[in-house]
C-alpha cells in the first residue's frame, strides 16, 4: 500500500503541533492554513513547537487556503482542526479533493462529526476527540504545553460508517502526537469532552485570566462545576452516555453528583500548565469583537436544554456574556465572575 496523503486543514495551535509531529514521522503531509504571515513564515523559516522538554524545527509543506483550487491531487485522509464555526465550509471547501475512498476527521471541540459527515458522508467520516494544550501568539512558532506524553486523542465510528480498521488509520496518524483512545460511542465521548468544555473554556476567558489563576480565584470552582452539571443533565436527557475520557477510570464515573468535580481534577492534573490560556481568550486577545467557539461550546448546552426542556442558565449566562465581550460592551476582567455567579443563585 502507498503512502497516504496527509492535509491538515487548520494549521493554528493544535493544528501544526500535529503536523510538526506527522512532518518528523516522515508522513506525507500538507499544511493547509487561512493566516498568510503564517503561512509565508513557514515556508521561510520553518515551524517551531516549544513544548517544555525540547524544541522542535521542522520545515512542513504548507499551503494557503486560497492555493487549494490548484491541487493537482487528492488526499487520503483530511484531519480537520479549524475553529469549530468553520467545519461547515471548510469541509465542503476541501471535499473535492477527499479521495472517493479518503477519510475525513474533525480533529475538534464541539460536536462537529456530524457535519463532516454531511460533508463528505458517513463512509469517509471517522469522529474524534481532541485535549491538548498549546499557544500560538506570532507566525510559525508554537507553545505547546501538552506534549506528545500528555496529549490525548479519541476515535470511532458513526453508525454506517467505515470499518474498524479504516478507523485505525486515522489513530495511527493520531498516535503521533498523544494517546490515542477508542470508543463505541464516540458521540457521547464528545458529549463528554463538551461537558469539560464548558467549565473552562470561555469561563476563565471572561476573567482575562490563565487557567490556572482562574482556578485559584474564590468563586470560580463553583461555576466550573455548575456549567458542567448543566451540560451532563442536558446530555443524559439527549441519550448521551457517561463515559470515561481522557484518563478518568469507571470507578470515577459511578457517582453523577462527582463526576464534573472529578472530570475538573484530572484535567487541571495533566493538561493544564501554569500561564495557559484557552482558546478563547487567545481569540479574544487578537482582536476586540473576535468571534469565538462560545456558541459550539456554552451555547450549544444552552440551546440543546432549551430543545429538551433542561434549564441551563449557568451556560446561558456565560454564553450572553461571551457575546457582549465579543460586541465590545465589556473586556474579559476578574469582576466578570460576579455575573456569572448571579446565575447560581
Amino acid at each position: 500500500m502507498s503512502e497516504p496523503r496527509i492535509a491538515v486543514l487548520g494549521a493554528g495551535a493544535n493544528g501544526a503541533s500535529i503536523g510538526a509531529d506527522l512532518t518528523l514521522a516522515g508522513r506525507d503531509v500538507t499544511l493547509v492554513e487561512q493566516w498568510p504571515s503564517h503561512v509565508e513564515r513557514m515556508r521561510r523559516d520553518g515551524l517551531t513547537i516549544e513544548t517544555p522538554e525540547e524544541t522542535i524545527r521542522v520545515a512542513p509543506r504548507v499551503i494557503h487556503l486560497c492555493e487549494v483550487a490548484e491541487l493537482k491531487h487528492e488526499f487520503d485522509i483530511v484531519l480537520m482542526l479549524m475553529k469549530a464555526y468553520d467545519s461547515r465550509w471548510a469541509a465542503q471547501l476541501i471535499e473535492p479533493y477527499l479521495a472517493a475512498d479518503g477519510l475525513m476527521a474533525g480533529v475538534q471541540n464541539g460536536m462537529t462529526a456530524r457535519v463532516v459527515e454531511d460533508v463528505v458522508g458517513a463512509q469517509r467520516t471517522i469522529a474524534t476527540v481532541i485535549e491538548c494544550s498549546a499557544t500560538m501568539d506570532e507566525p510559525a512558532l508554537v507553545h505547546r504545553h501538552t506534549p506528545v506524553a500528555r496529549s490525548w486523542f479519541a476515535t470511532g465510528i458513526l453508525p454506517g460508517g467505515p470499518s474498524a480498521e479504516r478507523e485505525e488509520e486515522v489513530a495511527s496518524l493520531l498516535r503521533h502526537s498523544g494517546t490515542v483512545q477508542h470508543f463505541d460511542d464516540i458521540e457521547s465521548a464528545k458529549w463528554m469532552k463538551l461537558v469539560s468544555n464548558s467549565t473552562l473554556l470561555v469561563t476563565s476567558a471572561i476573567l482575562g485570566l490563565p487557567m490556572l489563576d482562574a482556578l485559584h480565584t474564590p468563586g470560580y470552582r463553583d461555576v466550573m462545576v455548575a456549567a458542567g452539571n448543566e451540560a451532563l443533565a442536558v446530555g443524559t436527557a439527549l441519550g448521551h452516555r457517561v463515559l470515561p475520557i481522557f484518563g478518568l477510570t469507571e470507578d470515577e464515573i459511578v457517582d453523577r453528583a462527582r463526576i464534573v468535580d472529578i472530570m475538573t481534577d484530572k484535567l487541571f492534573a495533566g493538561f493544564v500548565v501554569p500561564g495557559a490560556t484557552t482558546t478563547v481568550l487567545q481569540d479574544w486577545r487578537r482582536g476586540p469583537g473576535r468571534h469565538s467557539e462560545v456558541d459550539d461550546l456554552n451555547g450549544h448546552v444552552a440551546a440543546k436544554g432549551a430543545e429538551v426542556g433542561i434549564a441551563t442558565p449557568v451556560n446561558a449566562a456565560v454564553t450572553g456574556i461571551a457575546h457582549r465581550i465579543e460586541r465590545g460592551e465589556l473586556e474579559p476582567r476578574p469582576e466578570h465572575l460576579d455575573l456569572m455567579l448571579a446565575a447560581l443563585r
